[in-house]
């Protein structure tokens, strides 16, 4: 089953523009991406202090709604929301009414019920988290935790504050994604974010099995040479191999994708000096990446999930706001501490 996504995120937004809900880092301002890394930037200290809290969500109840498996996505949404101190439910949708029968709008009329405030949605359907914020009602935010092969926008959004923390910004950036991208809603959402933020160049580097047929439609650069690709890039974002979504004809095997396609430090001469090696996570060490780069001195890859705690929260925190501000307009929607 697919869901598909709406044509533009006006869901998203309330009706003076702030963020409602986080769904896709397609069409929305560039202003608004850089408010939330601004806010992120606001919260990162918060895990270093003895205790690790703001109130900002006091009172509100998080329910992670997880049907897809994730280790760093669950957990980093699970934190930023306790951090924020909002009471949390993990669904463990393999125990739920869902594997018994029950429809998704029942699971989520039953939540609503008990007066959750916001869904964070991970799904194999794309387009399955603007289908759950279209029937939920008013006040609940939804986030998207990822959905199908579309969006990942929370995780594009963490890559973006390490991209703005390591290079001070994004104008005349060359930025490289290299793997499997046919199968990456990470990818797409990056692309997105990085010509929204203002970098000079988006490059996709993978074999032509592996890369979507719209990819010139993502305002990017196709490469399936990996020195062409990677010749005086800024950054270097590895994707996972994503095996559980593709039909093994597509891949010779794993030893000829890292000859080719595996990111080592003789392949990463072609990139700047300082260019910095990124990945989302989980990675395959040997097969997209060779160890001596993901422990290397220009890996950024363990800082990654610690700015996605802070991003994460920068968006809950929007989200819940932008919520509140659009049921109490006098508010004003304010998400300062």
């Amino acid at each position: 089953m697919t869901l598909a996504p709406p044509p533009s995120s006006r869901v998203q937004l309330t009706e003076d523009g702030k963020l409602r809900h986080f769904l896709s880092v397609e069409h929305v301002s560039r202003s608004l991406l850089e408010e939330i890394l601004d806010t992120a930037a606001s919260f990162v200290d918060v895990g270093g202090r003895a205790i690790k809290k703001v109130p900002l969500l006091r009172g509100k109840t998080v329910v992670n709604l997880f049907f897809e498996s994730s280790t760093r996505t669950r957990s980093t949404f699970e934190l930023a929301a306790k951090r924020l101190s909002a009471d949390v439910l993990n669904l463990d949708i393999s125990k739920s009414a869902t594997s018994k029968g029950e429809t998704l709008l029942d699971t989520l009329r039953n939540l609503e019920a008990m007066a959750a405030d916001m869904f964070v949605v991970r799904h194999q359907d794309s387009g399955a988290p603007f289908f759950i914020a279209n029937e939920v009602t008013p006040q609940v935010a939804v986030i998207n935790a990822g959905d199908g092969r579309h969006a990942h926008p929370t995780q594009a959004m963490l890559d973006m504050y390490t991209i703005r923390h390591y290079k001070g910004g994004f104008a005349g950036l060359r930025v490289a994604i290299v793997g499997d991208i046919l199968h990456s809603r990470v990818a797409r959402s990056q692309a997105h974010a990085l010509n929204a933020l203002g970098a000079a160049e988006v490059r996709l580097i993978g074999p032509r099995t592996l890369l979507p047929v719209d990819a010139e439609g993502l305002g990017v650069t196709v490469f399936t040479d990996m020195a062409q690709g990677l010749k005086d890039v800024d950054v270097v974002i590895m994707l996972r191999l994503q095996k559980e979504r593709m039909d093994s004809a597509l891949l010779p095997s794993e030893g000829e994708f890292f000859r080719l396609y595996g990111l080592t430090n003789e392949k990463l001469r072609h990139a700047k000096p300082d260019a910095i090696v990124m990945h989302p996570g989980p990675i395959n060490r040997g097969v997209e990446i060779a160890s001596e780069v993901a422990d290397g001195p220009r890996s950024v890859i363990l800082n990654q999930v610690t700015f996605g705690i802070a991003v994460r929260m920068a968006v809950m925190s929007m989200a819940i706001s932008g919520q509140e501000s659009s049921q109490n307009p006098e508010q004003g929607g304010e998400h300062g501490r």
